[in-house]
């Protein structure tokens, strides 16, 4: 069954189920804004604005938990009849957790994936002509250390800052930088400044994603884009002059 011992499933108000973590005192995904909803207009349909007409994407899925935004991708790929090769590599330290996944209740929407879900909980690895997919069962950290100039899309859909700070450092996301491509996208449900700032001085350009029946996020990049609305930072700083990106 579902890994009840430390999660426990709960509907969000899109009619998909997330999951509570009891450790992490958190949902996965926003009660809110629905967990089949929130993964598709805060990560996968944003950076698909910008990356959908390359020929092959590599995706950084920071972590995988339920596997909504590996899973949605997937979805929105294949709905959309994209053409473009997808590699997504996804970190997650709870294996137990993945070896759940074959119990949980997915959306519909999924159905069509259910043979990619079973294959991931079993061996954490899927792979055909169009699609790859692979799970590191371990830290997130030290995962990211092995790549290098790798990644068009990055999803940043860790636990809050405030339950797991070392996933939204100044330093993690400078790992980030040395992974991702110089046209690489980030994607984050976190507005804080905090976070903002870890972006900022690793020399992201910050933009807000918004739009209806969705609380806005964060969208990052190195370069311009003009798709989402700027956020000034020398502002947000100038008004906030004591705020500080979390440290190591």
């Amino acid at each position: 069954m579902f890994d009840d011992a430390l999660h426990t499933m709960t509907l969000s108000e899109d009619g998909s189920y997330t999951a509570y973590s009891k450790e992490y005192n958190e949902h996965y995904h926003s009660t809110k804004d629905g967990a089949l909803h929130e993964s598709l207009v805060k990560h996968v349909v944003p950076a698909f604005k910008i990356k959908q007409i390359q020929d092959e994407v590599n995706i950084l899925d920071i972590c995988f938990g339920l596997g909504f935004n590996t899973l949605a991708t997937l979805y929105f790929h294949k709905k959309n009849n994209f053409n473009s090769k997808l590699n997504i590599y996804s970190p997650e330290l709870d294996a137990s957790l993945v070896k759940s996944l074959k119990n949980f209740t997915y959306p519909k929407e999924f159905d069509a994936l259910e043979h990619i879900i079973l294959e991931l909980a079993e061996n954490g690895v899927y792979d055909d002509d169009l699609w790859h997919v692979e799970i590191f069962l371990g830290d997130a950290r030290e995962y990211i250390k092995k790549f290098e100039n790798k990644f068009d899309i990055v999803y940043q859909d860790a636990f809050s800052p405030s339950s797991n700070p070392m996933l939204w450092t100044k330093e993690y996301f400078a790992d980030i930088k040395k992974a991702a491509k110089k046209d690489a996208i980030l994607t984050t449900y976190s507005i804080s400044l905090s976070t903002r700032l870890a972006l900022h001085e690793n020399s992201f350009n910050i933009y807000l994603n918004s739009g209806e029946n969705f609380r806005s996020s964060t969208v990052a990049s190195f370069e311009i884009l003009p798709e989402f609305e700027k956020v000034d930072m020398l502002h947000k700083i100038s008004c906030n002059p004591h705020a500080k990106p979390l440290r190591d």
